[in-house]
């Protein structure tokens, strides 16, 4: 008998297909999915599919104009065409309520990438419709991101070798891929992996379902962002569907809780491949270990199934490994008991905990009173940060370097140069008011120094403060806006050697000093007096209250199992020593009875010295006034050499 039909590069593990209660949890996936506003609505699809229209007619209109640039009389021109394809969430058709859209531009070869960052930029910008916008031209993959009537879109291009665009173009014949750029084969190659992505997939109505639930999850367990070292949306889609290959005739619950049984045992740095890679037209890089050697240190290697096959998680590092290892490991406990219906599917999504997690971490600003100019500096930020990452990595402190998914973006109006001074440094105004008052923590003296802080840490901070504040110039008005942006890094240390004696210290002068000359050796950075970029290391309690979200502030204690075994070991000899003392006890009070009456008086128990304890602030910690007990000494000096317009970098260190 022969095997029956299969997709993937092997056989699938089980064929048989989902029993009547494992199609029951799928339901309750579906309205969980629903409850949590994952499904868009009608008014919203038809918005969308009008904007996507109005941008097509637009790269129309920009192949036409450049068309006529270069000397096409006007009839050939408006036969160059040009059209636009979507990728992505959105094409996968696992997109939820105020996605974005990923959308490629597919332009003749007359049209230079230059041309259409030039004039699809001034068609977009006269547009009423058109706001936040970014042009990334640096970007690993070129893109215009921006919000069309309230919906996000990032928009990239492809260049092809030929000199009109049709309107059946076929993007997955590999021979369009003839002699165009690497910069356009990544281009369009988003939109031919996620059409590969759709044709390599069983069920692709139970592969949607199972990816919308996979990447809720990733998104409330922040580990959901490519340029920081997470999967993106394409790995995530491209792991799911493997895991569809595998089961093909499983119902979505089944998907989801085999998604995490066998990625919770995968053997790293095994790939993902939803098909053997192929040789095509051209001579682009393949990925293969074997013959490139930065392949092979790719953690976790997830490959693209169109030519030519890429890996799609080339940003992940140690540290962002270990913790969606760990989330991968936590959600197949959840899912385990969701299938035995010991747990609810809204138990998989709960938000993670990010800011309660750790007690140090580091606060990357970026600032700027050019809002354009803004954009493009956040972007450039967002797309490096990793490399920040690394450098941290790299000095041994750190179990791992936790990078947050996201920004925390405000626009502030200041009054005075001081206050901007301040903004720009870290300090953010409590609320977005006329005041010029700015938040500072209790253990803040106002320089940005604790007083917990070595004299040696001071003297050096406060010089590189004073030089700073010396050496920035403001420009004529002092009063304006300000474009700011919060970068977050967790930082759990590693267990200090009780063998070496005195206080902690930490160097972090290296990385901090490659990273900001990375950003100010950029493009993106015009000059000191329109920008600036702070780096602060902060203790837990000294995050702002916009972190929290509302939620409470204290830091989650994790203990570990030998402390727990510990913990445990004591409380059974605490207990054997009580038993035998209240024996001794009652022995002593029944030869006490028979000689003097019992007296009255006043004790002070072991929980009302606690409860003295903490009324008198012991427990308080900053929100009551209290200093910081020291743990560590930190060390992050100005990482360049002030010179008399060189102003804009701010180090603060907060906490020792």
């Amino acid at each position: 008998m022969s095997k029956p039909k299969y997709l993937g590069i092997t056989y699938p593990i089980d064929f048989s297909p989902s029993n009547e209660d494992e199609e029951n949890l799928a339901n309750d996936l579906l309205e969980t999915l629903k409850q949590e506003g994952q499904f868009e609505s009608e008014e919203e699809r038809k918005k969308r599919e009008m904007v996507l229209g109005k941008i097509d007619k637009l790269v129309k209109e920009m192949v036409y104009r450049v068309s006529l640039k270069n000397k096409l009389p006007e009839s050939l021109a408006r036969e160059c065409g040009g059209k636009i394809f979507t990728f992505g969430s959105y094409r996968l058709g696992a997109h939820g309520a105020g996605a974005d859209i990923d959308t490629l531009c597919v332009v003749p070869s007359h049209v230079k990438r230059e041309d259409f960052f030039e004039v699809m930029t001034q068609l977009l910008q006269e547009r009423s419709e058109v706001t936040e916008f970014t042009a990334v031209t640096e970007a690993y993959v070129p893109v215009i991101k921006m919000q069309f009537s309230g919906i996000d879109i990032d928009l990239t291009v492809g260049i092809l070798q030929q000199p009109t665009i049709p309107e059946d173009l076929d993007l997955l014949d590999n021979n369009i891929l003839r002699s165009i750029d690497e910069v356009s084969v990544r281009s369009v190659n988003g939109s031919r992996v996620t059409d590969e992505i759709l044709r390599l997939v069983p069920n692709i109505p139970t592969f949607r379902l199972a990816l919308r639930c996979i990447k809720l999850w990733a998104k409330r367990r922040a580990i959901y962002s490519n340029p920081v070292g997470f999967f993106g949306g394409v790995a995530w889609a491209m792991a799911v569907a493997r895991i569809c290959q595998l089961y093909p005739n499983k119902c979505a619950s089944n998907i989801v809780t085999r998604f995490f049984h066998v990625f919770s045992r995968w053997k790293w740095t095994t790939p993902i491949m939803l098909k053997t890679p192929e040789d095509g037209p051209g001579q682009f890089r393949v990925w293969n270990p074997r013959v490139y050697p930065s392949d092979q240190a790719h953690k976790m290697p997830i490959i693209t199934p169109a030519y030519p096959s890429m890996c799609a998680t080339h940003n992940v590092s140690q540290s962002t490994k270990q913790i969606i290892e760990m989330e991968i490991k936590r959600g197949l406990g959840i899912v385990d008991k969701i299938m035995k219906r010991e747990a609810s599917w809204s138990e998989l999504f709960e938000k993670d905990v990010f800011f309660r997690r750790y007690k140090f971490y580091i606060q990357v600003n970026v600032s700027s009173i050019n809002e354009d100019e803004y954009h493009k500096l956040h972007g450039f930020v967002d797309s490096r940060l990793r490399h920040f990452l690394a450098g941290l990595e790299s000095t041994g402190q750190f179990v791992l370097v936790h990078p947050y998914i996201k920004s925390y973006d405000h626009e502030f109006t200041y009054k005075t140069p001081e206050e901007m001074q301040r903004i720009y440094a870290g300090f953010h105004p409590t609320k977005q008011s006329s005041s010029s008052e700015t938040a500072t923590t209790a253990s803040d003296d106002g320089n940005g120094i604790s007083p917990k802080t070595t004299t040696e840490d001071a003297a050096e901070i406060a010089s590189s403060q004073d030089n700073a504040e010396a050496t920035k110039s403001v420009s004529g008005n002092s009063e304006g806006k300000i474009y700011t942006s919060a970068f977050y890094l967790g930082l759990p240390l590693i267990k200090r050697d009780r063998s070496v004696s005195g206080r902690r210290r930490m160097d972090l002068s290296l990385p901090t000093q490659d990273f900001i000359k990375l950003v100010k050796s950029s493009d993106v950075w015009k000059n000191d007096e329109e920008m600036a970029i702070s780096i602060r290391f902060l203790l837990q309690e000294q995050l702002p209250d916009e972190v929290f979200g509302g939620q409470p502030r204290e830091r989650l204690r994790f203990s570990s199992s030998k402390k727990e075994k510990s913990k445990k070991r004591s409380a059974k000899s605490e207990g054997k020593q009580a038993e035998s003392e209240e024996k001794a006890a009652a022995k002593k009070a029944k030869i006490a009875e028979a000689v003097v009456p019992s007296t009255s008086g006043f004790v002070e128990s072991s929980d009302s010295k606690q409860s003295a304890n903490e009324t008198n602030g012991q427990n308080g910690g900053l929100r009551n006034g209290s200093s910081l007990k020291p743990a560590v000494d930190v060390s992050i000096p100005a990482p360049v050499p002030p010179t008399p317009r060189s102003g804009g970098i701010r180090l603060k260190l907060l906490g020792s």
